[in-house]
């Protein structure tokens, strides 16, 4: 019996289970219960992970880390991404209530308004996070953001840390930076974790989306960023 198995099993199941196979001849839940949790074994809930498979993950792994120990004499290190899609649903979250009056939000079938995406830029040097929400997230999009971020700090080499999305390496976006004095530092192959900024959006995710249920962009934009 792998162990993989046991991960979806209910106690009355396990039990049943080890008294068919003969382990024991009676086990109730509850003693089973406190074996599980003599032997160091709790309920928990499974997750996938992902290796990179870059192999020049190595040498771009600390070419980032550098930059986040050390920012080059003049430079700017920000760290960009995109959060989203926003779309207009009830979000399931936790919040104190009463006993036994639990809260509920309702359920829906539609995603009605359309989708919004969010751009942002997490500025190592302050913690200030710059933001921009657009209907889509195109090259377009993107270089449109660069270009509002290149006009924020003059006079500095930026150095945009991003992932590997497509419109962060389309050739017009390359030859802009190249010719604006922006450093495209790219993260490694499924290494998204290195790129700070996912720490901001998850808590944007956990304090500003759990447990909402707005009725329009402009009311969740504001509460996403105020």
């Amino acid at each position: 019996m792998g162990n993989h198995r046991l991960l979806t099993w209910s106690l009355a199941k396990l039990a049943a289970h080890v008294e068919n196979v003969g382990l024991v001849t009676s086990l109730s839940r509850t003693h089973l219960a406190r074996i599980l949790k003599a032997g160091g074994v709790s309920w928990q809930t499974t997750t996938t992970w992902k290796s990179s498979n870059d192999p020049d993950f190595i040498a771009k792994m600390h070419a980032v880390l550098a930059l986040y120990d050390a920012p080059p004499q003049g430079g700017r290190v920000i760290c960009v991404d995109e959060f989203g899609p926003l779309n207009l649903m009830p979000r399931k979250g936790k919040t104190w209530r009463p006993r036994a009056h639990r809260a509920r939000v309702r359920a829906t079938f539609n995603r009605n308004d359309g989708v919004r995406h969010m751009l942002g830029a997490l500025d190592l040097a302050t913690g200030r996070l710059h933001y921009r929400i657009r209907h889509r997230k195109r090259w377009q999009e993107f270089l449109s953001f660069l270009k509002s971020l290149r006009a924020r700090w003059p006079g500095q080499r930026l150095h945009a840390i991003c992932d590997n999305y497509s419109p962060h390496k389309h050739p017009h976006v390359r030859a802009w930076a190249a010719d604006n004095d922006v450093d495209l530092v790219f993260l490694p192959t499924y290494g998204s974790w290195l790129n700070w900024i996912e720490s901001e959006f998850a808590a944007l995710r956990h304090f500003a989306l759990n447990g909402t249920d707005h009725h329009s962009h402009t009311e969740q934009n504001t509460t996403i960023v105020p």
